[in-house]
């Protein structure tokens, strides 16, 4: 299953947000990420990093705010619990920027062929921890 991607219609949620806006917000995510997993894939139970690029235009939350809910919203999807991720990355760029995109998935080329804010989520195996940059 790892690596997982999917990407989901913008914008993503603060974890400070209101209960009620923040739990939307992860059941859409949930939501997004069970349309791209295949039947007969379980989560897995290795350590995993996420990526998390916000493609934005306005206003944005900050980049560390967003994780959390998103993390949340995996559990039990593509990992057994949160705490196997042991690298986030989250970022974010406007949408209207522009952009030299090498190697980019067909995942991440359709979300932008959309011309909508968006936020996409990739779930990898995480680089060699016992090498420090």
């Amino acid at each position: 299953m790892i690596p997982f991607e999917f990407t989901i219609k913008g914008p993503p949620i603060s974890h400070q947000a209101k209960s009620k806006s923040k739990n939307r917000w992860k059941t859409a995510v949930a939501a997004a990420a069970k349309a791209k997993i295949k039947q007969g894939d379980v989560p897995t139970i290795d350590e995993v990093a996420i990526r998390i690029t916000y493609y934005y235009e306005g206003d944005t939350p900050d980049v560390d705010n967003i994780i959390k809910p998103i993390q949340d919203a995996l559990i039990g999807l593509v990992y057994v619990d949160d705490s196997q991720v042991i690298q986030a990355v989250s970022s974010k760029a406007r949408i209207d920027g522009s952009f030299t995109i090498r190697g980019a998935s067909a995942e991440l080329l359709l979300a932008f062929s959309n011309k909508d804010t968006f936020v996409h989520i990739l779930i990898t195996s995480p680089p060699d921890m016992s090498v420090l940059p």
